[in-house]
C-alpha cells in the first residue's frame, strides 16, 4: 500500500502535457534520420506514432490485453495501456502521458525518446530538446555487420535498386482545384508539387530510386504521366487535394483516400474520377485522347492481372500510414475510373493528401512541418509495400519485413 501511494504521489509531481510539443522528431541513427509525426491522445497529450518509430529504431513491439511492450535491443519497456505508467527493469515508473492505442496503432508518449530512453539507455541515445532530435549512437559497425551479410540490402531490408514514379497532380497552366482556403495564390497544382519532391527525397533516404513526372510547374499530359513508370517501375503514386462544390455543410468535410484503378462502386468515388479526369482538356494538341474511350477495355485487362491486387494493397498500406500524420479522418481505400492510372501498366494509386474546401485539411496541407510529415508517412507506406511484396516473392525474410508494425499477440 507504501508503495502504491508513493507512485501516486509521484505522477503529482509530473508536469501536465503542454502545447510546447514538436511537430515531428527526428530519430537520427547509423541507417540515416527519420522524421516521426507528433500527434496528441485524446486527452492532448503529445504520442508518437510506434510503428515510424520502431522502423527507425530497428526495435520491436508486442502488444497484449492492456499492455504493450517495447524491446530495444536485449532491453525492453512495458506500458499500461491507458494509463501513465511503464515498468523498466521490474520497477514501476510515471509518465506525463499515457501509452493507447488508436486505430489499431500503438502511440507512445513523447517523453519515451525525450526522456525515457536517453536515462535508461544514456551509453546510446542522446536527446537535443533544441533541436527535437534522437540521437542514436549504437555504432556504425553494427549496421556495416548487418549489410555485409548481404551487400544488396539496404539498412531498412529493402533489396537495392527499386524505382516509385511520383507524380505531382496538374501543373502548369492546369491549375487542379482553386484551393478555397489555401493561403492566397496558392493553388492544387503548388500543393501537389511541394508533396512530391518532399516525398521524393524522404524516398531516396530509404534508398529507393524516384522518377518524377514533374518537378517544377509545367504540364504534363494526363495520359503521358503513366508512361514514366517503366517496367523498371515498382509503383506509380499520383499525388492530389480534393475539393466540394458549394452545398451544405461542405466545408466541414476533411479526410484522406486512395484509390486503385477498377470501376467506380460509390457515386462519390465517381466523383472524384470526373474531377481528375476534367484535366485532359488541358492535354496538349497530338495527345491520344481516343484512350479515354478505351477505359473499359483497360479495366478488364487490368481485373485480370496481378497489378490491379497490387494497387489495392499499396493503397491499403498508405492510408494506415497516413493515419500517423494526418488528423483527418481515415475515408478508406476506392476505386475508380481515373484515367492517370490507365497508362501506368504497373501497380498504381492516387492519392486524394486531403480538402482544400476544408480549413482543417487546407492548413495541414499548406504547413512544411505537416508537410514533411505526411511526405514521410507515405514513404514509409511505400517503403512497406515494396518489403511485403519482397517477402511475398521470397525475397526477404519475414521478421525483418514486419518489423516496423506492431499486431496483437
Amino acid at each position: 500500500m507504501t508503495g502504491l501511494l508513493g507512485l501516486l504521489a509521484s505522477l503529482a509531481t509530473v508536469p501536465l502535457p503542454g502545447s510546447s510539443a514538436p511537430l515531428s522528431i527526428v530519430v537520427q541513427t547509423a541507417r540515416g534520420e527519420s522524421r516521426i509525426p507528433v500527434q496528441l491522445d485524446a486527452f492532448s497529450s503529445p504520442v508518437l506514432p510506434a510503428p515510424a518509430l520502431l522502423s527507425a529504431l530497428g526495435a520491436s513491439a508486442a502488444r497484449g490485453e492492456g499492455w504493450a511492450e517495447v524491446a530495444i535491443g536485449a532491453r525492453s519497456f512495458r506500458f499500461l495501456l491507458g494509463a501513465p505508467l511503464y515498468s523498466f527493469e521490474g520497477k514501476v515508473r510515471p509518465l506525463a502521458g499515457a501509452a493507447s492505442v488508436r486505430r489499431d496503432t500503438l502511440l507512445l508518449p513523447i517523453q519515451f525518446l525525450s526522456e525515457v530512453l536517453p536515462r535508461a539507455l544514456g551509453n546510446r541515445f542522446r536527446y537535443d530538446a533544441r533541436a527535437a532530435r534522437l540521437i542514436d549512437n549504437a555504432p556504425a559497425a553494427v549496421v556495416a555487420k548487418v549489410e555485409a551479410k548481404d551487400p544488396n540490402r539496404l539498412p531498412n531490408g529493402l533489396r537495392k535498386g527499386h524505382v516509385v514514379t511520383v507524380d505531382a497532380g496538374h501543373g502548369g497552366v492546369d491549375p487542379g482545384n482553386p484551393g478555397l482556403f489555401f493561403p492566397q495564390g496558392v493553388r492544387e497544382k503548388h500543393v501537389t508539387l511541394q508533396l512530391a519532391l518532399l516525398l521524393r527525397d524522404e524516398l531516396r533516404r530509404r534508398g529507393v530510386h524516384v522518377v518524377m513526372t514533374r518537378t517544377r510547374d509545367t504540364l504534363i499530359d494526363l495520359y503521358n504521366r503513366g508512361s514514366y513508370c517503366t517496367e523498371e517501375c515498382d509503383l506509380f503514386l499520383s499525388i492530389h487535394v480534393n475539393s466540394l462544390n458549394k452545398r451544405a455543410g461542405y466545408s466541414r468535410i476533411r479526410g484522406f483516400e486512395t484509390f486503385f484503378l477498377a470501376e467506380a462502386k460509390t457515386e462519390d468515388a465517381a466523383r472524384v474520377a470526373r474531377m481528375e479526369n476534367e484535366a485532359v482538356r488541358f492535354d496538349r494538341p497530338g495527345t491520344d485522347g481516343g484512350q479515354l474511350g478505351g477505359l473499359d477495355f483497360l479495366l478488364k485487362d487490368l481485373q485480370l492481372n496481378e497489378h490491379l491486387r497490387e494497387s489495392a494493397r499499396a493503397a491499403e498500406l498508405v492510408q494506415s500510414y497516413l493515419q500517423e500524420s494526418h488528423t483527418g479522418p481515415d475515408l478508406g481505400v476506392k476505386q475508380a475510373g481515373l484515367v492517370v492510372l490507365t497508362t501506368a501498366r504497373r501497380p498504381s494509386i492516387l492519392v486524394e493528401v486531403g480538402f482544400s474546401t476544408n480549413p482543417e485539411d487546407a492548413k495541414l496541407l499548406t504547413r512544411p512541418a505537416s508537410q514533411k510529415n505526411l511526405a514521410a508517412s507515405m514513404a514509409d507506406a511505400v517503403v512497406a509495400y515494396l518489403l511485403e511484396y519482397e517477402r511475398k516473392v521470397g525475397l526477404v525474410p519475414v521478421s525483418k519485413a514486419t518489423s516496423g508494425r506492431v499486431g496483437k499477440q
